[in-house]
């Protein structure tokens, strides 16, 4: 809903209920189809089944309160019963104002909750690859669109820092540092290893995991070892989170991903004892196979749910077990009314079993609500998720840097100085694919084209980018005119209106983006608005307009247009250039 089906639904709902029904059939919605309307409500439709009428019948009494209503320059009725309404231009700048004067935009605030969203996920001493690119921008955008919406937001980067990788890593170090062997974790140590040396050793050491039994066992005992602390592995670990975290948030920066809280895996390490305490005290936790494990299946399951896996044969903790314990943790800290977990599709059911876990043994307070907000995969040209051309995982530093490469092609014939250009260069880039993700609705899979993502026309990021940057050369030349902003007018051609219209449906967009966790909804507005702006400024002579009433109303138009592009695609993560 936005300010005026606000208005619009009860003036309907008013009409209904004249007429002797349920004044919640008159919902009026943005209409699909402008040439029958501006605005449509389908209540006589719905509730054509209880009260045993012809909906048709029906709309044409609410019709009968509403045609000379002072709003309306036009309503009527099309089969089967579709309620159709057309504002009178001046209602439409009424609007308009209000919008404009609001320092929200009509963006329409909740009532404010705290939200705790689990977003990022990369494991220490590993590079980020192209699967995390998915989590981190759409959950910094969830982030975004929930704090404008008025709620306390704390997004977690939820480091994976204590699993078995840990162990993989350590035990590679030792064998490619031999006098590490000798260290028996008396004082503090510096590896003087770099992260190419960390990027080489863990796929080495995962690919010994796999062939080498001997290697694997020793691997899975050094992870026992750091989870209890040993001072040799638990001072060597620190120095790779050292390393491996500053590295972190130099690619998060350049892609323009922030966090709140860096925790990882072993920030929840203290709550372990007691949540394996909780579930053997309730009588939950069972031995399967030599490992520990809780029942999390019910009888009207309609899909099998395995056991939750506690603790492993050696004492060895798991994913799920620092996934509960961390829950343990932000309910104690954040005391959160939701915690979102924005994580690949293909992780649901590992969720689904830690949040039955979770409600089972009560491990958390009842009113907070947890949810798997999953997302598909980014493929390539084959339907596959995205690999390079020889077939290996790429690292998303090199896919950030072949998009602003491209990108620097792309706007070679640019007359500016090189820190300039390279600051488009890279705005553009990430624009590109940032607005390529979001574009799409997150739970499904989207198939990645850096040409069409770096394409200026269409729906992309440089075509917004260079929209803000055309209104920006109109409103600087309008300046060395001397030319002035005045009040709004009533629009003076039909691309003119939807642009005004397009503007009043703002919160909409916003509102459908917070309840769907779904950051498309907001890149689909902000495309939908430049599309509108660029129709108009094509069939508008802004600045060679003679009446200055007109000229006056377009400028102040123009600038609300930017600052409300400018607006939504900061919640993409997005930054704008200020000329192209």
């Amino acid at each position: 809903m936005n300010i005026v089906t606000n208005k619009l639904t009860k003036i309907v709902g008013a009409a209904f209920k004249k007429n002797g029904y349920n004044e919640n059939y008159g919902l009026t919605l943005v209409s699909n189809r402008r040439d029958l309307g501006q605005f449509q409500c389908n209540g006589a439709l719905a509730s054509a089944k209880e009260y045993k009428k012809n909906p048709l019948d029906i709309a044409n009494e609410v019709l009968s309160e509403l045609k000379d209503n002072e709003l309306f320059s036009d309503v009527n009725v099309v089969r089967p019963g579709f309620i159709n309404i057309t504002l009178k231009d001046e209602v439409i700048v009424d609007f308009l104002n209000s919008i404009d004067e609001d320092n929200n935009y009509g963006i329409i605030k909740d009532e404010s909750k705290t939200i705790v969203i689990d977003y990022g996920g990369p494991n220490i001493a590993k590079p980020l690859h192209v699967g995390h690119l998915r989590s981190a921008i759409i959950g910094d955008s969830i982030k975004r669109i929930a704090r404008i919406k008025g709620h306390h937001v704390i997004g977690d980067i939820h480091l994976g820092d204590w699993g078995l990788q840990m162990g993989l890593v350590l035990a590679q170090i030792e064998d490619e540092l031999p006098s590490i062997k000798d260290y028996d974790g008396k004082g503090e140590i510096e590896l003087n290893v770099g992260l190419d040396d960390l990027n080489e050793w863990y796929p080495k050491a995962s690919k010994r995991s796999k062939e080498d039994e001997v290697f694997r066992d020793r691997a899975s005992l050094i992870t026992f070892k750091l989870q209890n602390k040993d001072p040799k592995y638990y001072n060597l670990w620190k120095e790779i989170a050292k390393l491996s975290t500053t590295d972190l948030k130099k690619s998060y920066d350049i892609l323009g991903v922030e966090f709140d809280k860096w925790l990882g895996e072993s920030d929840s390490d203290e709550y372990v004892d007691e949540l394996i305490t909780s579930l053997e005290e309730q009588g939950l936790l069972y031995e399967s196979d030599g490992a520990m494990v809780v029942d999390v299946a019910k009888e009207d399951d309609d899909h099998t749910i395995p056991p939750v896996l506690i603790k492993k044969s050696n004492g060895g903790i798991l994913y799920p077990t620092t996934d509960l314990a961390t829950l343990i943790q932000r309910d104690r800290d954040f005391n959160p009314d939701y915690i979102y977990y924005v994580v690949d599709n293909r992780q649901g059911m590992h969720f689904e079993q830690v949040f039955r876990c979770a409600r089972k043994a009560n491990l958390i307070d009842d009113k907070i609500i947890i949810e798997h907000v999953g997302f598909g995969t980014m493929n390539g040209s084959d339907g596959k998720p995205y690999k390079t051309r020889q077939g290996g995982i790429l690292k998303l530093s090199d896919l950030i840097s072949t998009v602003i490469e491209s990108a620097r092609d792309k706007i070679q014939h640019l007359d500016y100085e090189s820190d300039e250009k390279e600051l488009i260069a890279k705005r553009v880039g990430i624009a590109a694919l940032k607005f390529g993700d979001l574009i799409n609705f997150r739970g499904k899979d989207y198939l990645f084209d850096l040409d069409r993502f770096l394409s200026f026309e269409g729906k992309t990021g440089p075509y917004l980018l260079y929209t803000v940057s055309r209104i920006n050369s109109i409103l600087d030349k309008a300046k060395e005119f001397s030319f002035e902003e005045s009040d709004f007018i009533t629009p003076q051609s039909e691309e003119e209106r939807d642009l005004m219209l397009n503007l009043l449906f703002i919160n909409d967009a916003f509102e459908n983006a917070f309840r769907e966790k779904a950051p498309n909804f907001i890149a689909d507005y902000v495309y939908n608005l430049a599309a509108s702006f660029n129709k108009f400024y094509v069939n508008s002579r802004i600045l060679a307009e003679e009446d200055e009433s007109k000229r006056g109303s377009w400028l102040k138009l123009l600038q609300l247009v930017k600052n409300i592009l400018e607006l939504q695609l900061s919640m993409l993560g997005i930054d704008t250039v200020t000329r192209m």
